[in-house]
């Protein structure tokens, strides 16, 4: 690494930023290290790592290349790729391989415990000596193949003067390996092939789930940009019409957009008038009509005319890219006892290794003789195997979110847990969150060939308001009257003819601020209202969250009479109109305050606010890209499950300081009885393995928590 130097990028105000994968990120010290040394290199003036995404975005001068930048990394001990090179490669690569070593290491580890049943239960002689050569062969390959993540990254750190949690792992599993080959080869009694195996394996299920959570991560945010449209008729100077893929559209260029088409780009109207799904951005179910001069967005849908639109806004620059970006550079890892993990295992190293080299030594002047003396190190090495404490946090998250998924909210991340159960405010979004999100009609007033004649009409139509008056009618099991001639125009609604008179469903006078149609038949008029329910249990979720204490208010993009009224029935307050922007900084405001916000939302523009949050949930009827920013999804019409969650949480964070204050018991206890000589190594596994399970065990009082 160069000496540090003043940065010649910091000067520059035309610095740019780059993104590496860097799948070699083990811990809270690997982060530090990265932001505190990338600095120091001339031209990098700040580097900040996403410990979750396992990304290093860093921001340099552009005379700085991406070769460059990826020595430097290299020079601190990190493989790394730009994202922008393949932007899933060496994480695909990564994830590949830990599944296959997972899978390995189950396989090696069930065969070799059937081997060992028989040596406890009292095999002597020739078949102790052949199931300890059995369990050999499967063993060797095993850690050889299954050991290579562990191996490799600890070999990395110490060949650039480091350590990271799998220096002492690697030391663990070589000297248990190395003592079992001896003991097979001199037909000693005892030998400990499951134990290192079973490590193996217990290890690399926690990464493998680790690896499968950040592939959720990077699908919701390419979900997210897959929204936008792909490609845009261009209108030249003649009048006539290309198509051109989205990357190759640039600003300025005139684009038609047909009814039904997205919108590929931002840009303003410069002709024709329309209504356009806009959901994803605003979060609001009714359409919004748009006219000369409108401001549209990538993405939206436009759904009943023509429009030419002006282009401003393209490919990178768009307001959903934007957002692709928030929720990309806002999911952060900030999980407390996963670091109390770490920090345990890098004092591990230094503490436990010197005491097993003490008592090796202490043996060896007490004139035990290398053997014994080396067993009792080894032993001493084997019974403080951070197995137990390892399985803390991962054993109570996976009970946890097995209730969790019984009861109707799916935990896309353990680490959620933590988080969850330290919120206390929550910021609910209006439409499709404390609401269903879908326009219900009110059809009591109408008569039976009223509602068949609004039931031919509106299913003629893609409108959200037409789709949710035809739903209701259908379940109301109304007959749909034959219409004839049904048009759709933009902005007036659906006309056509029945028994010969003119019938429609348009736009009301006078509507105001609530959702409505008018069904006209003939000269008759009658207004149809509409509502997006309630959930029916929002007020009882709400009281449950307060008795928590965790308080609440509602953060919507939706229109402020609607938000309003929504506050005034369930006694919140209330931020109506909010921009995603908006959102993450009310959220950060709220966090500077001290407080630790939970986020629930579905709409496309509440993904980097659930990004971004302390902890946050999405319905399941939420966009891909919400629920997949989302820490938790729940299912089903009811809004229980967001305290539920909160409620388990806490208690498996409980479960999780008992498994830390258990494992801390057993070491106190453990280490000195190894090294006064009193555990063989064989014990030591077993002890190991029963702390192991201790912790398992308690951690399954959390599956009747939930109930």
């Amino acid at each position: 690494m160069n000496a540090p130097s003043p940065s010649p990028a910091a000067d520059n105000a035309a610095l740019v930023s780059t993104r590496f994968t860097v799948p070699g990120m083990r811990c809270a010290g690997c982060i530090a290290k990265i932001e505190r040394e990338l600095p120091k290199v001339p031209g990098i003036a700040a580097a900040r790592a996403n410990f979750s995404a396992k990304r290093v975005a860093i921001r340099h001068d552009p005379a700085l290349d991406e070769t460059r930048l990826t020595e430097a990394l290299r020079e601190l001990g990190f493989e790394a790729q730009p994202v922008a090179e393949n932007p899933m490669g060496i994480e695909d690569k990564e994830r590949q391989r830990l599944t296959r070593a997972v899978g390995v290491a189950g396989f090696g580890m069930m065969n070799i415990m059937l081997l060992s049943v028989s040596i406890w239960s009292g095999a002597e002689g020739a078949t102790r000596e052949l199931f300890h050569w059995l369990s050999a062969l499967i063993a060797l390959p095993v850690i050889a193949y299954s050991g290579r993540p562990f191996f490799a990254s600890a070999w990395m750190a110490l060949s650039h003067k480091r350590t990271n949690m799998d220096v002492p792992i690697s030391i663990g599993v070589i000297l248990a390996t190395a003592l079992s080959i001896y003991e097979t080869m001199t037909g000693g009694g005892h030998a400990y092939f499951e134990s290192a195996v079973m490590l193996l394996f217990f290890l690399l299920a926690g990464r493998t789930l680790d690896a499968v959570m950040r592939d959720r991560t990077r699908a919701g945010i390419g979900a997210l940009l897959g929204r936008m449209g792909k490609s845009a008729s261009v209108i030249g100077p003649d009048g006539s019409t290309r198509r051109v893929a989205a990357p190759d559209l640039e600003p300025g260029m005139l684009v038609l957009v047909a009814a039904g088409e997205a919108l590929a780009a931002d840009g303003e109207v410069v002709d024709g008038a329309s209504a356009i799904d806009n959901a994803m951005l605003t979060g609001e179910s009714a359409p919004e009509p748009v006219g000369p001069g409108s401001v549209v967005h990538a993405g939206a849908i436009n759904l009943s005319a023509p429009l030419r639109i002006r282009l401003t806004h393209v490919a990178e620059d768009t307001a959903l890219a934007e957002i692709a970006r928030l929720m990309d550079e806002a999911g952060q890892s900030r999980s407390a006892y996963v670091r109390i993990a770490d920090r345990a295992s890098r004092l591990y190293a230094p503490v436990v290794h010197s005491l097993a080299a003490l008592a090796f030594a202490g043996w060896m002047i007490a004139g035990a003789g290398w053997h014994q003396s080396l067993v009792i190190a080894i032993a001493v090495l084997i019974i403080t195997c951070p197995c137990a404490m390892g399985l803390a946090v991962p054993a109570a998250q996976v009970v946890a979110s097995g209730a969790l998924l019984r009861r109707g909210l799916l935990v896309k991340d353990g680490s959620a847990l933590e988080r969850l159960a330290e919120c206390d405010i929550a910021l609910l979004d209006k439409t499709g969150t404390l609401t269903l999100g879908s326009p219900r009609a009110d059809v009591g007033a109408l008569t039976q060939t009223q509602c068949a004649v609004a039931l031919g009409l509106a299913q003629a139509s893609r409108h959200p308001l037409s789709r949710g008056l035809a739903a209701t009618l259908l379940h109301e099991g109304v007959e749909p009257a034959a219409i004839s001639d049904v048009r759709e125009v933009s902005g007036e609604g659906l006309t056509g003819r029945w028994e010969g008179l003119a019938v429609a469903l348009e736009r009301p006078e006078n509507a105001g601020e609530t959702l409505a149609t008018c069904l006209r038949i003939g000269a008759d008029r009658q207004i149809i209202a509409f509502t997006d329910p309630l959930r029916t249990d929002a007020a009882a979720t709400l009281a449950a969250l307060k008795a928590q204490g965790v308080s609440a208010s509602i953060l919507s993009g939706d229109r402020a009479a609607p938000v309003e009224a929504l506050a005034r029935e369930l006694g919140l307050a209330a931020e109506a109109e909010a921009s995603p922007q908006a959102k993450l900084s009310a959220l950060e405001a709220l966090k500077a305050q001290g407080r630790r916000p939970l986020m629930v939302g579905d709409g496309l523009n509440d993904g980097p606010a659930l990004a971004a949050a302390h902890a946050s949930i999405a319905p399941g009827t939420a966009s891909d890209a919400s629920q997949q920013a989302a820490d938790a999804v729940f299912i089903g019409e009811k809004l229980m499950p967001v305290a539920l969650a909160v409620r388990v949480a806490r208690k498996t964070m409980r479960i999780v300081r008992e498994n830390f204050a258990f494992s801390i018991a057993y070491n106190l206890l453990a280490v000195p009885l190894a090294l006064f000589g009193l555990v063989t190594p064989l014990i030591a596994a077993i002890a190991m393995s029963v702390s192991s399970l201790v912790v398992v065990a308690n951690s399954l009082r959390l599956a009747r928590g939930a109930r």
